[in-house]
């Protein structure tokens, strides 16, 4: 898979444990961490760790496999590195806090209606 494939497989894998707000970002033209982020919410400790869990099971059997996995612990920011893709699995309060979504306004908003149930 290329880096918008994963991205994109990454959101379908979170909107399928109802996810909210599932954004993919490409940053490719703003910095070199990455070349998309997936941000989600879920509205629990248990989901935000449900949805991380999922992202990896189905990426996994993609193909991908994580680089890199921060903050399984305290379920309030789970980040998974996939190298090109970073995937961010906020808490409603985390998500506000760290304000991602404005951080890197600058990159490009990749349109995933036809993939996406949930909003």
């Amino acid at each position: 898979m290329n880096s918008l494939e994963t991205a994109k497989a990454a959101a379908k894998a979170a909107d399928s444990k109802k996810a909210a707000n599932i954004k993919v970002i490409q940053v490719e033209n703003v910095t070199t961490i990455a070349d998309y982020f997936v941000i989600a919410t879920g509205f629990s400790s248990t989901q935000v760790r449900a949805i991380a869990d999922e992202v990896e099971f189905q990426l996994k059997e993609a193909g991908e496999t994580v680089s890199h996995i921060e903050g399984h612990k305290n379920d309030t920011w789970i980040l998974l590195d996939y190298v090109d893709v970073i995937v961010h699995v906020f808490s409603e309060e985390a998500r506000e806090y760290y304000d991602l979504d404005k951080l890197w306004a600058d990159g490009q908003p990749i349109d995933i209606s036809d993939i996406i149930t949930q909003n």
